[in-house]
């Protein structure tokens, strides 16, 4: 590589790590407690358990007619209008309930159901409360909404810059030096530089990995936007000139209907009228699969709310699908306590290569202005000799 190419990689480098440093050593700090939620919020006494039941009923336990379940949460709150009702893949014995003062409630209430009985377990808190709470929006958007998420966004398609220069910088610098050498007898600078370089590329691919599928995650809110005014307006088209509805079909028929057109599948969550998942005359009810990777890719099932029947089924578009598959590679969320242990010792070695990466350009432009400073007093003749004597040092 030439030098006039090495000083432009260089260039490239540095700028596109200096600009998405700090924001990127706010994610990775954020990212960390995210990757161990479920844990945190089991350690704070903030998980939802479902009650044991009796050994002879444990053993084949019922299940719930879903409009009895809707029902008991609907009591706390009379006033307020069904949302949306998931389960999760790993805690059948409970529904989650969303209601709502009108369909896009921003302030809702969650209510824990029990869908065994039916009855009401508990109004639980986001896992790990407060302090898990605040490092999602951090992690998401920096309380700042749809622009924080783009921002965000920018920032991570610098850091796949300012890896892929990286890259390219790395064969010449290690040309003369045996892979993982840390020259630890030389300066405290030479030192940090070795290790910068070495954890750089030993979590080369993860930080591409992480960055890529954050860069995906950012334009969540942009994808569901365009899905919603193609594929979902399309699939409502019938609907437009309906009239509003005067009596709801039964939420537990409509999701038996489903589950009958999509044998093998499961009802991840059911969106109500009016909300964005569906619309104000239609269930949404998105079915997905019951193993680690399928039970991310939904499948959604619009059924008639005024007289239960499907009126169109379709799979996802691609870009929604990638956005699916890319929300738990993010985070590590697929092969359990081993992939998350991975997953955070990779982020805490990608905190020292940026934190390392911020120091060496603070030493680097403190040992420039030195050098600038004492220039001038220097004689004109015998500044090549010290230049030599550097170098050989």
């Amino acid at each position: 590589m030439s030098s006039q190419s090495l000083r432009r990689w260089s260039w490239i480098h540095k700028w596109s790590s200096l600009v998405c440093t700090v924001f990127m050593l706010l994610l990775c700090l954020t990212g960390l407690p995210l990757i161990y939620h479920h844990e945190i919020g089991h350690l704070l006494g903030n998980d939802v358990e479902a009650p044991a039941l009796a050994p002879d009923i444990a053993a084949n336990p019922p299940r719930a007619n879903l409009d009895a379940v809707i029902a008991s949460a609907q009591a706390l709150y009379p006033n307020k209008i069904m949302m949306y009702m998931s389960q999760e893949l790993d805690e059948p014995a409970i529904w989650n309930v969303t209601l709502g003062d009108h369909p896009n409630d921003e302030h809702y209430k969650p209510i824990a159901v029990d869908a065994r009985t039916a009855q009401v377990i508990t109004e639980p808190a986001f896992e790990g409360g407060a302090f898990m709470s605040t490092m999602l929006r951090l992690h998401v958007d920096m309380f700042a909404g749809l622009p924080g998420m783009l921002f965000l966004g920018a920032m991570g398609l610098l850091l796949i810059v300012a890896i892929v220069s990286g890259v390219v910088l790395y064969a010449p610098f290690m040309r003369k030096l045996e892979f993982g050498t840390v020259r630890h007898e030389r300066s405290t600078r030479l030192k940090w530089l070795d290790l910068h370089n070495l954890l750089g590329i030993v979590t080369l691919v993860w930080a591409l990995v992480v960055g890529a599928t954050g860069v995906i995650n950012t334009l969540a809110d942009v994808l569901l936007k365009v899905w919603q005014a193609t594929e979902i307006a399309a699939m409502i088209e019938p609907y437009k000139d309906a009239r509003p509805l005067t009596q709801m079909a039964s939420v537990d028929a409509a999701v038996q209907t489903a589950m009958a057109a999509e044998p093998g599948m499961q009802v991840g969550f059911i969106a109500f009228p009016g909300t964005p998942f569906a619309s104000p005359h239609h269930y949404g009810i998105f079915m997905h699969g019951d193993q680690a990777f399928t039970s991310r890719l939904y499948k959604p099932v619009l059924i008639d709310a005024g007289n239960g029947t499907i009126t169109d089924r379709r799979e996802l578009p691609w870009y929604l699908t990638a956005l699916l598959v890319s929300q738990p590679l993010h985070f590590g969320d697929y092969g359990g306590g081993w992939m998350q242990f991975l997953w955070a010792v990779l982020d805490i070695a990608t905190i020292i290569v940026l934190g390392s990466g911020l120091y060496l350009w603070i030493k680097r432009g403190r040992r420039a202005r030195a050098d600038a400073k004492d220039a001038p007093k220097t004689a004109p003749a015998v500044q090549p000799v010290l230049a030599r004597s550097g170098e050989s040092r």
